[in-house]
């Protein structure tokens, strides 16, 4: 089935690190994409009116577009992510408003075109044992927590991929890249999101809980898939941001570096931070899960237990 890539408003322009070392991961582990030639806004968040089928418009044009040409729609923002996969199911939900929708957009639309996240590709379709033997550069010296967020894995019913109660997607794609896996209890919270616009203290004091946790537990890097959980993050987090003490990435810049990629194609230099000194002691030290051993994406049992500029927002 043909992959078709929807890199939705913000990648191309706030999120660039984001688009560019996804586009090398995939270059690098073999996964075909091409880009929708005439994708537009998926609305970034999914609207709760389920009596009007008409706000998902927006999203719905996008998998019309897709069905046209057969295949499936692949994207990295977990805004674009939940506004699709939801406004599909929503879409699905009400059929007798199909014949409404399809005249309005010129479509035939069916319900029918798969909605996935690159991580989901990586789960299902690479493997981690397989992922782990592509591994040039292992992220021994990383200490990762990985940070969930709110719509990556929500609700279970719509999206489906993972279990947002535990999940561990990422959990087992970075001992597979060789790094230490850190586990701490706000994984799942909330990192403000769209408040860092209208309240920076709020704001403020929801993202340094996370990385306080995150910190208490050891690590040293927090990895996300949401351009809001990372502006947030690098723009909010205080003192711990300030010190170096932690440092934020998109889960497909450290799968680029790992993989090999040139590092201008990593996105580190795009970074708010200086992230390079981290990132050498990180490919300096020897792998803490072996990639390409057999252990390697079993789990997390070795995981370890537990700004003054103003917000230029990521939306979806």
């Amino acid at each position: 089935m043909k992959t078709y890539y929807y890199p939705g408003c913000t990648l191309p322009d706030k999120a660039r690190d984001f688009d560019t070392s996804a586009r090398a991961c995939c270059e690098l582990l073999g996964l075909e994409l091409e880009e929708m030639e005439r994708w537009v806004c998926c609305g970034s968040a999914f609207k709760l009116d389920h009596k009007n089928i008409m706000q998902h418009l927006a999203p719905i044009r996008n998998l019309a577009e897709v069905h046209k040409e057969g295949g499936r729609l692949m994207t990295l923002c977990v805004f674009c992510y939940n506004s699709l996969k939801r406004a599909n199911y929503a879409f699905l939900a009400e059929p007798d408003k199909h014949e409404v929708i399809n005249d309005f957009i010129e479509s035939d639309y069916d319900g029918k075109v798969p909605v996935v996240h690159l991580l989901e590709m990586l789960k299902d379709e690479v493997g981690f044992e397989a992922l782990a033997e592509k591994v040039k550069r292992p992220l021994g010296g990383l200490r990762v927590a990985p940070f969930y967020g709110c719509l990556l894995l929500r609700p279970q019913e719509e999206i489906g991929f993972e279990d947002p109660e535990n999940p561990t997607v990422m959990e087992k794609l970075f001992e597979a890249l060789g790094a230490e896996v850190v586990s701490y209890p706000h994984r799942l919270e909330c990192c403000g999101s769209y408040l860092s616009l209208k309240d920076r203290d709020h704001t403020t004091s929801m993202v340094t809980r996370v990385l306080e946790s995150a910190v208490e537990a050891g690590a040293n890097a927090i990895v996300t898939s949401c351009p809001m959980c990372n502006f947030n993050f690098e723009f909010f987090g205080g003192e711990l941001v300030a010190r170096d003490t932690i440092h934020t990435f998109y889960f497909t810049e450290l799968l680029a570096l790992a993989l090999g990629a040139d590092r201008k194609l990593c996105g580190l230099e795009q970074h708010e931070t200086d992230v390079d000194r981290l990132i050498d002691e990180a490919l300096a030290a020897p792998a803490t899960a072996a990639a390409g051993s057999e252990t390697a994406g079993s789990g997390t049992s070795g995981a370890r237990a537990s700004g003054d500029q103003a917000p230029d927002a990521r939306n979806g």
